[in-house]
């Protein structure tokens, strides 16, 4: 697990990397036959990691409902993004696999509701879903590097 975790970190240092130093108008242009931007991809890495690991253990996520609802599968960008909500994903891309961390070695995750994803892969348990998302910030990356070269 620790494994998965430390490979996640190292995504999000590159995640961290394009938010801070890509330019506002770089991050929220959606290129022509792109449906997203560069920011809606770095929140919503940090929205879908705390439904997979947190909501599908039935534990408290720890970021906002206000997050979530904006940034969770089948939204899309609304062209915008506050100073606040920047600074906030910026230090969620790493409060958040800290407090993974911490609950994970006090045993918090107890129970899983299953859940199979739209790339068709069950998740039973934490382990699977922390594995899956691994997978699936590699996937948002690679969009992101896309964006990038249009952007």
């Amino acid at each position: 697990m620790e494994k998965l975790l430390d490979i996640t970190l190292q995504n999000r240092k590159i995640l961290y990397k394009y938010l801070t130093e890509t330019p506002r108008e770089q991050l929220l242009k959606i290129p022509e036959g792109f449906n997203n931007n560069i920011w809606w991809n770095i929140a919503h890495v940090v929205v879908t990691q705390q439904l997979l690991v947190y909501k599908l253990s039935n534990l408290q996520m720890r970021i906002e409902d206000g997050l979530v609802d904006k940034f969770m599968k089948g939204t899309k960008p609304d062209g915008t993004a506050t100073d606040e909500e920047i600074k906030k994903i910026a230090n969620y891309l790493f409060s958040t696999l800290e407090w993974t961390k911490e609950d994970l070695q006090n045993g918090l995750f107890k129970e899983y509701n299953e859940y199979t994803s739209s790339a068709n892969v069950t998740l039973s348990n934490v382990s699977a879903a922390i594995a899956f998302n691994v997978f699936h910030e590699g996937l948002h990356l690679g969009a992101i590097l896309a964006l990038k070269k249009v952007v």
